[in-house]
C-alpha cells in the first residue's frame, strides 16, 4: 500500500486527570440518563447483569488498547495500529467512522441540548439556541486542547458527582427507608414483577446493544494519549482507573432504579434520576437532573468535536479527505478539522429541526438519529482486538519487560469479538434497532466502496504482491 504521510504532532498540553475525566465524559452521557429506562423495559432487572457483561468487553478492548498505547501513545491511534496491523483499510474505516459517530452523535446531542433547555425556557427557538451551543463549543476546541479538556473536565464532573449523589441517597432509600416513610424497600423489586429475567435471552441480548452504545466513547482515552503529558504513566492510571469508575456508576445508578422501582413502572413515571432526588425531598430535583442532562449532552457532543476533528485530520495527512482539514492552528489544534466537523454538526442539527416541524416528536427523531451511530461507534471495539492480536504476533520483543499486557490473550480477544459480533446480529433481529444499525452499516459499507475506488491501484498492486 502507499506510505502514509508524517502527520504532525499536537501539543501534549493535558493532564492525566483530565484525560481520565475526557474518558468518563466520553462513556458517562445520555445514553445513561435518557437509554436506561429502554434498556429496562427489554430485560428487566437483569440489566444489571448486561451492563456487568458489556463492562467485561469494555475491559478487554480498554486493555488491549492499553497495551498498544503504552508502546505508542499517538493521535488516532487506534486507527493507526488498524492500519499497521490490520489492513490500511481497517485504519480508514475506524477513521471515518469515527467522524461519522460523533458527527451524528453531535447533532442528536445538540437536539437533546435544546430540548433540557426548554424546561427553564419554553418559548425559546431551538434553532438559535442550538446555533449558539455548537458556536460556544466551536471557540472552546479551537481555543487549546487544554482548554476543551478543561471544559470537558468540568462537564464530566457534573455528571459524575450527580451519579454518586443518586447512588448514596438511592441507598439510604433501601436500606433506611428514608423517603418512603421509613419503610426500607429492600431488594424484593428485583425479583417481584415477574421474576429477575422477564425478557429472557433475547431480551438480555437486545438491552446490550443499547448499553454498548451507552459505553462508546471509552476510547476517546486513545485519541487524547498524543496531547497528554508523560503519556505512559496516564495511560496505565487513566485505563485501570476509568474502567472502573465506569462500571460503579452505571452498575450503581441502574441497581438503585431497579430496587427502589418495579421495573414496569418506570417508563410511566418519567426520569428514574429526578424522582430518586424527589424522592428523598429534594423539591429542586428535576431542575438538577435537567441541568445535569444538559451537560451530559454538552459535554457529548464536545468530546465528538475533539474526537472526530482529530481523525479528519489524520484523514486530510494520509490524503484521504481534503488537505484543508490538515491545517494546524497557532494554538496547536487541528482548527479547519474542527470547523469541518462542527460545519457538519450544524448541517445536521438544522435538517432535524426542520424534519421534527414535519414528523414526529423531537424526541422519536433523537432516538433514531442517536441510535445509527451505535454500529460505527463499534468499528473502534472490532479493530482494536483485531490490531492487539496482530501487535503480540509481530512484537515479541516489545512484550518481554511490557508492565501492561492484556490478560488471558489471545482467549479474551476471541471471547469479546464473538460477543460484539452477536450483539450487531440481534440488534438487526430486534425491530425497534433494525432501522437504525442497517442506516450504520449502510455509511460503513458506502465508505469501504469509496476507499476501493480511490485506492484500486494500492489494492491491485497488494493482491499481485500475495
Amino acid at each position: 500500500m502507499k506510505d502514509k504521510k508524517s502527520v504532525p504532532g499536537l501539543k501534549r498540553s493535558m493532564t492525566a486527570g483530565q484525560m481520565e475525566m475526557i474518558s468518563l465524559g466520553g462513556a458517562i452521557g445520555v445514553g445513561l440518563f435518557m437509554g436506561a429506562t429502554a434498556t429496562i423495559k427489554w430485560t428487566g432487572p437483569s440489566v444489571l447483569l448486561a451492563y456487568l457483561f458489556v463492562g467485561i468487553i469494555l475491559y478487554v478492548v480498554m486493555r488491549a488498547l492499553g497495551e498498544m498505547l503504552y508502546v505508542n501513545p499517538g493521535t488516532g491511534s487506534f486507527a493507526d495500529y488498524a492500519t499497521e496491523y490490520v489492513h490500511p483499510i481497517a485504519g480508514y474505516l475506524a477513521e471515518w467512522a469515527n467522524v461519522f459517530e460523533y458527527i451524528v452523535v453531535g447533532m442528536s446531542e445538540v437536539v437533546a441540548a435544546t430540548e433540557y433547555l426548554k424546561f427553564w425556557w419554553p418559548n425559546v427557538s431551538a434553532l438559535w439556541s442550538g446555533i449558539i451551543i455548537i458556536a460556544m463549543l466551536l471557540l472552546a476546541n479551537l481555543a487549546s486542547a487544554k482548554a476543551y479538556a478543561s471544559l470537558e473536565f468540568w462537564f464530566a464532573m457534573i455528571k459524575v458527582v450527580t451519579i454518586i449523589l443518586m447512588i448514596i441517597l438511592g441507598f439510604l432509600v433501601i436500606f433506611l427507608g428514608i423517603g418512603n416513610g421509613g419503610k426500607p424497600t429492600g431488594f424484593s423489586n428485583l425479583w417481584a414483577h415477574g421474576g429477575f429475567f422477564t425478557g429472557g435471552l433475547k431480551g438480555f441480548l437486545f438491552s446490550m446493544s443499547i448499553i454498548v452504545g451507552s459505553y462508546e466513547g471509552i476510547e476517546l482515552l486513545g485519541i487524547s494519549a498524543g496531547e497528554v503529558a508523560n503519556p505512559q504513566d496516564a495511560i496505565v492510571k487513566s485505563v485501570k482507573s476509568v474502567l472502573w469508575r465506569i462500571l460503579i456508576f452505571y452498575v450503581g445508578a441502574i441497581f438503585v432504579i431497579v430496587t427502589i422501582y418495579p421495573w414496569n413502572e418506570l417508563s410511566s413515571m418519567g426520569s428514574p434520576f429526578v424522582t430518586t432526588f424527589a424522592k428523598v425531598g429534594i423539591t429542586a430535583a428535576a431542575s438538577v437532573i435537567n441541568f445535569v442532562v444538559l451537560t451530559a449532552a454538552l459535554s457529548g457532543a464536545n468530546s465528538g468535536i475533539y474526537s472526530s476533528s482529530r481523525m479528519l485530520f489524520k484523514l486530510a495527512h494520509n490524503g484521504d479527505a481534503p488537505k484543508t482539514f490538515g491545517h494546524i492552528s497557532k494554538r496547536i489544534v487541528p482548527s479547519h478539522a474542527i470547523m469541518g466537523i462542527t460545519g457538519g454538526i450544524l448541517l445536521g442539527f438544522i435538517l432535524n429541526v426542520f424534519a421534527a416541524t414535519l414528523n414526529k416528536s423531537t424526541q422519536d427523531l433523537f432516538v433514531i438519529v442517536f441510535s445509527s451511530s451505535v454500529l460505527p461507534g463499534m468499528i473502534p471495539w472490532f479493530v482494536i482486538l483485531w490490531a492487539e492480536l496482530r501487535f503480540r504476533r509481530n512484537n515479541p520483543d516489545l512484550l518481554e519487560n511490557h508492565p501492561f499486557k492484556l490478560p488471558l490473550y489471545p482467549f479474551s480477544n476471541y471471547f469479546a469479538f464473538v460477543m460484539l459480533v452477536l450483539i450487531v446480529i440481534f440488534m438487526f433481529i430486534n425491530p425497534e434497532t433494525r432501522v437504525s444499525v442497517a442506516a450504520g452499516a449502510a455509511v460503513l459499507i458506502l465508505a469501504v466502496i469509496v476507499y476501493l475506488i480511490r485506492h484500486r491501484k494500492d489494492v491491485r498492486s497488494e493482491q499481485r504482491k500475495e
